[in-house]
């Protein structure tokens, strides 16, 4: 299995972000368990994707710029086909 190493400041930035989500899908379920109107509900998860989104291209962006580039320039160009199926998961 591979790993990323991350720098604490990197891998503390990536899981506040995270957090935040965890936050807010907690105030979805707490939504539905009082029965709140459906459009309310629907903004939230619409703020859960919208930052999903925006994560996952955050992640994206540095895993291009830092992992892809290294294994290129290592001669290991299989990491293509990796990003291209990790890119196609991501667009379903």
């Amino acid at each position: 299995m591979k790993h990323t190493n991350r720098n604490p400041e990197e891998k503390k930035r990536l899981i506040n972000r995270l957090k935040r989500i965890e936050g807010q899908v907690r105030g979805i379920i707490k939504m539905v368990e009082n029965d709140e109107y459906c459009p309310n509900i629907l903004n939230q998860t619409s703020s859960v994707n919208a930052a999903i989104n925006s994560f996952n291209k955050d992640l994206v962006g540095k895993h291009i710029k830092e992992c892809v580039l290294n294994d290129i320039k290592n001669g290991n160009e299989e990491v293509l086909d990796e990003l291209v199926l990790t890119l196609q998961r991501l667009m379903k």
